[in-house]
C-alpha cells in the first residue's frame, strides 16, 4: 500500500461532491487542505489519476504524487496530523 497526495483545481462546474466521493472510495483518506487530500491504496498514481479524472471536467487540473514517506506541515487539524504521521 502506498500513500498518494492529491491536489486539484476545479475550474468551471466545480462538482466537488463527485470528486470527494471518488477520493473517499479509496477507504483510507484524509482531507489535508482545501484542495489537497491524501489516500492509501494499492493502485498506481496513473490509476488514481484516471479514476479521479473520470469525474472531473476536461479543463480541471489534477496532480497525484506518491509520498516518499517524509513530510512536514503546520497548523493542520490534529486528526489530520495524526493520520499523516500514521500513513505517509
Amino acid at each position: 500500500m502506498s500513500c498518494y497526495i492529491i491536489n486539484y483545481d476545479l475550474n468551471n462546474s466545480k462538482d466537488y461532491e463527485s470528486l470527494f466521493k471518488a477520493i473517499k472510495s479509496y477507504g483510507t483518506w484524509a482531507k489535508v487542505l482545501k484542495s489537497c487530500w491524501a489516500i492509501v491504496t494499492t493502485k498506481t498514481a496513473a490509476e488514481v489519476r484516471n479514476h479521479l479524472a473520470s469525474v472531473m471536467d476536461s479543463d480541471d487540473g489534477l496532480f497525484v504524487v506518491k509520498s516518499g514517506g517524509e513530510g512536514a506541515w503546520r497548523n493542520l487539524d490534529p486528526t489530520v496530523s495524526d493520520w499523516l504521521k500514521k500513513n505517509l
